[in-house]
């Protein structure tokens, strides 16, 4: 008996500190939002994006500065031969010069550049840079609003679920009772056991939907908190009266938006556009200024200093006025189809948006509708509870009132999530959900 009780509390303690380790975070959808677009896997991916293509465009504009190159050698030299005019002597009577022992030679330089015309190469390819990073800034706001529209949808999943596991319980109480109750009039000969029965069918099917609509309850909590970068234990509470007020005060905002991902894609036109311009480049000759200084110390023989040079030179690729043509056809064929994608793009907006406002519309009327479903549910489930007090009906159109009422304040509580996950949508068809959220895009 003492080891039932020693049990009994090791198995209360565990539920209690299982309870314990469940911590309960109340979150808004703006602050999920932020969080998300922060922290998740995604919206760092895209951020490296724009750091790598700021670092590209700082590599390309180095280019403008001249090149300057050093270098220094020292060589042994072994039983060199050296015939030099400096050993010629003019006397005939003079006896000849020693060989000249020339054992190590010492060189140093350095040669400096700097492109003056290339055919604008430069500058155009600093342009192309240029429009690439502002594309890849563009790219990662869409992938915050891509984000945002992840937790909105994550949002609704778990506070439908929720409200289904709230809902469903409440009716579970509802569902015990009544078998109490019909178990009691059964024994007492009042009802039948089948109606008994039925009661009890009821019960396991409540049962059911509970244990299901807790199970999706627990994936959506997941796959939110782990977008998030939450502690695995978080159980997220859903503040959904923020997200009203959020709602209603954006209803005014008629600003235009503008879809970020239609932005990119404009820039990696301008970006193809520079393309061209740079490989007709190659149709021009390039032209240079040029400068070094050399020392050096061939031992025994020659030693020079201030040995300093400068000059312009000229270089032009004679086989590109051939072969140039091609590369000017790629760049213009790769603009091209940026155009075709950016139609396209602009076509699949409108549809977009046109659909979303649609659901939008729709949401809000079957919310109307489905208000009026939970009005019209209770109430008959009232007559139906009176005449079956009564004796006026039996207990299949009793337990058939009470899982109307039960599907009637089931769908009036995913309209009202739904009405909000429309909303979003549309926000982000037309480019403005973290704008209608509040969230600063930097």
């Amino acid at each position: 008996m003492q080891i039932n009780k020693i049990i009994i509390l090791a198995l209360l303690l565990l539920a209690f500190n299982q309870n314990q380790a469940q911590e309960k975070k109340l979150l808004t959808l703006k602050e999920a939002v932020e969080m998300a677009v922060t922290n998740s896997g995604p919206a760092s991916s895209a951020k490296a994006k724009v750091e790598t293509a700021r670092l590209e465009l700082d590599v390309t504009k180095n280019n403008r500065y001249p090149s300057v190159k050093a270098s220094a050698q020292y060589l042994r030299l072994s039983s060199a031969n050296v015939d030099s005019n400096l050993q010629s002597n003019d006397d005939p009577s003079a006896e000849p010069a020693k060989p000249l022992k020339v054992d190590w030679l010492a060189l140093g330089q350095v040669n400096a550049s700097m492109p003056i015309f290339n055919g604008f190469k430069l500058k155009n390819s600093i342009k192309e840079s240029e429009s690439m990073y502002k594309a890849e800034t563009f790219s990662e706001k869409h992938s915050k609003e891509q984000i945002g529209l992840e937790v909105v949808e994550l949002f609704s999943n778990l506070y439908k679920a929720q409200q289904m596991v709230a809902l469903i319980e409440d009716n579970l109480k509802s569902a015990d009772q009544r078998v109490k109750d019909f178990t009691a009039m059964e024994e007492n000969g009042l009802i039948a056991r089948n109606d008994l029965l039925k009661s009890q069918l009821q019960q396991s099917n409540v049962q059911l939907s509970l244990d299901n609509a807790k199970k999706n309850a627990a994936i959506a909590n997941h796959k939110l908190i782990t977008l998030l970068k939450l502690p695995e234990s978080t159980q997220i509470e859903i503040d959904i009266e923020a997200i009203k007020r959020d709602m209603m005060s954006n209803q005014g905002n008629s600003g235009e938006g503008e879809r970020n991902d239609l932005k990119s894609l404009e820039l990696k036109k301008q970006a193809a556009e520079s393309g061209i311009k740079i490989a007709k480049a190659d149709y021009y000759p390039s032209l240079a200024l040029s400068g070094g200084y050399i020392a050096m110390d061939l031992h025994n023989v020659i030693t020079v200093t201030n040995a300093m040079n400068f000059g312009v030179g000229v270089s032009y690729d004679l086989s590109s006025i051939f072969k140039n043509s091609k590369n000017v056809k790629l760049a213009q064929s790769r603009v091209k189809q940026t155009e075709l994608a950016i139609s396209q793009l602009n076509d699949d907006i409108r549809e977009e948006v046109f659909q979303a406002q649609e659901n939008y519309n729709l949401s809000l009327k079957q919310s109307l509708v489905y208000d009026k479903a939970v009005i019209q549910s209770t109430e008959n489930y009232r007559i139906v509870k009176d005449k079956y007090d009564n004796s006026l009906s039996d207990t299949n159109d009793l337990l058939e009132a009470d899982y109307q009422q039960l599907q009637a304040k089931i769908n009036e509580a995913l309209s009202k999530a739904d009405v909000a996950q429309k909303y979003y949508e549309l926000q982000f068809a037309s480019g403005k959900l973290t704008a209608s959220l509040n969230i600063n895009q930097k």
